[in-house]
């Protein structure tokens, strides 16, 4: 048995003053988690913003994974511009960077995907897709390689929310959509600002580190796994540590 697993879990219920997790869904987000896409989003965000004469190195993409693409757009005018994007630079802008990355090859389904699905699946866990894309093609493209497990009604994107991650709104809606508290869910992220906006959000959260950043960027994340595949593996003990552990003198505080 692996200990840092009810070690994670026990130590995340002690931080929230909890006794006990009582799981009914799964809260996962979509680029670096269900499609390999973040390649192509890094790609399109740096050769977008250099045709505006402008810098967003590849590695910047990464670490702006999450947000909406209108802050992204926003926070880089601030940093080299000292000034807000107007509603039609935002645009313009981030229609250019979408229609480049339709115009790509497809992201690939990511290695071990529709398997931790199907493994969430058969513990009857509610999966909700909470992302800060705004990208159609890949968001149809959801219900095509994951029959069953998405649809409208278990979606939180970039089009419902106001303030995306690493605001804690995207995760709360999705909360939310799934019909359940903080303590009854767990979340799978990938990037820095998802697992920001997970932990602000009250919630357990994994982190898989799909991309080429290094694992201290996803510290604060409660696990940290370096594939779909090994959670997956580990899924049964993570599953039996969240039903079985308790922390006595503590109350099963409701967010």
């Amino acid at each position: 048995m692996n200990t840092f697993i009810p070690t994670a879990v026990g130590g995340f219920l002690a931080k929230q003053g909890l006794t006990a997790l009582d799981i009914k869904a799964v809260l996962l987000d979509m680029d670096g988690v269900l499609f390999d896409s973040m390649p192509i989003h890094a790609y399109t965000w740096n050769k977008t913003i250099a045709e505006e004469g402008l810098h967003m190195s590849k590695e910047e993409a990464y670490l702006h994974e999450g947000r909406t693409g209108r802050s992204t757009i926003e926070i880089v005018f601030r940093e080299l511009l000292k000034r807000e994007p107007t509603y039609e630079e935002v645009t313009r802008i981030y229609g250019k960077k979408a229609a480049l990355f339709d115009s790509l090859p497809e992201a690939p389904v990511m290695q071990g995907a529709l398997a931790l699905l199907d493994t969430i699946a058969a513990d009857d866990l509610t999966r909700i897709l909470v992302t800060g894309s705004g990208q159609k093609l890949l968001l149809d493209r959801i219900n095509h390689h994951f029959p069953g497990h998405f649809g409208p009604d278990r979606m939180v994107t970039a089009f419902d929310v106001t303030q995306g991650k690493p605001h804690p709104e995207p995760y709360l809606k999705g909360l939310q959509k799934a019909g359940v508290q903080a303590h009854q869910a767990l979340v799978v992220e990938n990037a820095p600002l998802g697992v920001e906006s997970a932990k602000a959000a009250g919630l357990f959260t994994i982190a898989v580190n799909t991309g080429p950043l290094d694992d201290s960027y996803l510290a604060p994340a409660d696990l940290i796994f370096h594939s779909l595949d090994e959670l997956t593996q580990a899924w049964p003990e993570l599953m039996k540590s969240c039903r079985e552990l308790y922390l006595p003198g503590h109350s099963c505080r409701k967010p």
